[in-house]
């Protein structure tokens, strides 16, 4: 999902989702004036009311029909994990809010099991490795091997799940990072020690992508906001923003 700094606030102007072999990609024009700073780095400009991604027009939908398309295709699915970088603190605060704005939240914790943050999660899993940075592109670079084009939506969410592929992390870790849209303002879970004997990543190549990207563990609610552990697919959403 892309997120874009307005002078007032935050603003949804590309969402993308893939599962295996299935992909969403829509976008819609912020209700609010883009900051220079944040269309010099996206390439996403707005000049009479129509969006264009580095000069060229592209399709729009209200931020509405953006959103119940999301959960449309959420809902074809199974109730997956939604999977993202750092979207515990960036992208799912916007994305709640403009749900309550059209009284679509509980359709959309409906249609999931839950949300992931790659973010905590790759600090777990690669703890005492010694990265500067992990920021998306750094650690796709350096995990996976590839550059890719950061700022668009569609690119992020595809390299995210190469990433998280190569990530491999167990039900535990998986468990651990997830969180709800009611639950995610609170505090993240403390990590814990790192591993002594054997780390959970390898060398680019060394690990497969998961056959049509499936997780080990769904992640359900339980009777009072707990977690329980289930099999079934994963969708990725991502910020190309971070």
């Amino acid at each position: 999902m892309l997120v874009i700094p307005t002078g007032q606030s935050c603003e949804i102007v590309q969402l993308a989702a893939v599962s295996g072999g299935h992909s969403l990609n829509l976008y819609t024009v912020p209700r609010c004036r883009m900051q220079r700073g944040a269309a010099k780095v996206t390439g996403f400009r707005v000049w009479r009311h129509r969006l264009y991604h580095h000069r060229c027009p592209v399709l729009t939908n209200s931020l509405k029909e953006v959103l119940v398309s999301f959960i449309a295709f959420l809902r074809m699915l199974d109730r997956p994990i939604v999977v993202g970088h750092n979207i515990r603190r960036f992208d799912c605060p916007v994305l709640a809010r403009g749900l309550d704005e059209f009284d679509l939240k509980a359709e959309f914790q409906f249609a999931v099991s839950g949300c992931l943050d790659t973010l905590p999660l790759a600090r777990e899993i690669l703890k005492g490795r010694g990265l500067q940075s992990f920021r998306q592109e750094n650690l796709v670079r350096i995990v996976v091997g590839i550059s890719y084009e950061a700022h668009d939506a569609l690119e992020d969410v595809r390299a995210l799940q190469r990433l998280y592929g190569a990530l491999r992390p167990t039900p535990e870790q998986v468990l651990r990072q997830s969180f709800t849209l009611d639950t995610m303002a609170e505090p993240a879970p403390k990590q814990p020690p790192a591993a002594k004997a054997k780390g959970s990543c390898r060398a680019t190549g060394q690990w497969p992508l998961w056959k049509n990207f499936k997780q080990e563990v769904k992640v359900t609610e339980g009777p009072k906001g707990g977690t329980t552990g289930q099999g079934d697919a994963t969708l990725i959403m991502d910020n190309g923003c971070k």
